[in-house]
């Protein structure tokens, strides 16, 4: 089976923030699958001229090299919903799309893409409640898993080089927790973008995991609105499954489902406040005998049920039987449907001005840089709620604006 990912190569299309989790896990499970796998990078934007290049360029590389699979991770409007209907309407390749982040993301995306796709993958089973509303039956739940290939079985505690380490780029509260570590007294060794270490390669990744006495998680995706409410989101993130896997003790805050994965306090560790977090790293320093067992058992069980060849198996094979359900295609991308749809792709002088009297007040008050990226969002939240699916298109307000921000 030939495969075509769809994803970045980097994390936010960006070398300097290092190799991006997609392609470091799912490509190498996809070819221990025993397909053939080829990559076309949608997030580095210093790749392509503009939205309009990238796209063509999906295209033509779809026309090419005629994949069975098509397995995207989008992040937001680089690929457009005409180039899929495209894809759809002109090859045999059944389309997947795997949602990162439905806690928050289903009102503002997924509900809008995941018409142009065979099958939706989400990690969260509130997004199938809602799919199922709004009339999408093409969601499919799976989950975060490990690499296969880096799992290794735990250390003794007493062969441990870390007592507790985070790795993990600095945003939302993760700072905050760190500070309060510190302050507790913790001695807590962090890794990432945006911290003193800075971001580490993906196999010592694994070797800082597998050395830690115990290694952090922290869930928390921030506000979101549930039934009218606002309440605080937290995930399940893929370090659930990569800790355990790569032989470490994870400790976790808590989220929902989580039990459905591991056995909470005998497989791995969950706390709820910074209090509770710091009596369990204490009484786990403590007690390296409970320490050991505790990260023998997660690494057993995430070595039986959760490997990303486990995930993907029934996910494309959920695809391709949705791809025979649809009218036979030409086999033959319409480029000249495309270069009408890419014409409309162009900024008129309303738009020009519209993004005139979004940068200025931004830049005055946050500078060039980051008051453009400030325009860009202003602009995207805005789009998302009142145009809908238009966003995504090639007529999408924000892509036409603001490419290199986008």
């Amino acid at each position: 089976m030939k495969i075509l990912c769809v994803f970045g190569q980097h994390n936010y299309g960006d070398p300097e923030r290092g190799q991006g989790y997609e392609y470091t896990n799912f490509i190498p499970a996809m070819k221990r699958l025993g397909h053939e796998v080829l990559f076309f990078e949608s997030l580095n934007k210093s790749h392509y001229k503009d939205f309009v290049d990238l796209n063509r360029q999906l295209l033509l590389t779809v026309e090419r090299v005629k994949p069975d699979i098509i397995f995207c991770v989008l992040m937001t409007y680089e690929i457009w919903l005409e180039t899929l209907q495209l894809i759809h309407d002109g090859s045999n390749a059944a389309l997947i799309h795997w949602a990162t982040d439905d806690s928050w993301k289903y009102e503002q995306f997924s509900r809008f893409m995941a018409p142009a796709f065979d099958l939706y993958a989400t990690t969260y089973p509130s997004a199938i409640e809602k799919a199922k509303k709004d009339g999408l039956n093409n969601f499919m739940l799976s989950q975060w898993a490990a690499d296969s290939s880096r799992m290794a079985s735990p250390l003794d505690e007493e062969d441990c080089r870390y007592q507790v380490s985070f790795i993990g780029s600095t945003y939302g509260n993760r700072q905050q927790w760190v500070n309060d570590l510190k302050r507790r007294g913790i001695n807590v060794e962090v890794f990432g973008f945006g911290w003193p270490n800075g971001p580490v390669a993906t196999e010592d990744i694994t070797r800082i995991m597998r050395e830690s006495q115990i290694s952090l998680n922290f869930g928390d995706s921030g506000i979101v609105i549930d039934n009218g409410k606002p309440v605080r989101s937290r995930q399940i993130k893929a370090r659930v499954f990569e800790v355990p896997g790569a032989g470490g003790l994870l400790a976790t805050e808590c989220a929902d489902h989580l039990e459905d994965y591991y056995t909470l306090g005998e497989e791995i560790v969950v706390f709820k406040d910074i209090d509770d977090l710091v009596e369990k790293i204490e009484y786990l320093l403590s007690h390296p005998g409970k320490r050991n067992a505790i990260a023998q058992a997660g690494f057993a069980r995430t070595k039986a049920e959760h490997s990303y060849e486990v995930r993907f198996a029934p996910l494309i094979e959920k695809a391709l039987e949705r791809r025979k359900m649809r009218i036979s295609a030409i086999h033959k991308i319409d480029f000249d449907l495309f270069e009408r749809v890419a014409k409309s792709h162009r900024p008129h002088l309303r738009l020009y001005l519209l993004k005139f009297l979004l940068l200025l007040p931004c830049m005055l008050i946050w500078g060039k840089q980051r008051g453009s990226r400030a325009a860009r969002r202003f602009l995207f939240e805005f789009s998302w709620r009142f145009l809908g699916k238009k966003t995504y298109s090639a007529m999408g307000w924000p892509g036409r604006l603001f490419y290199k921000q986008g």
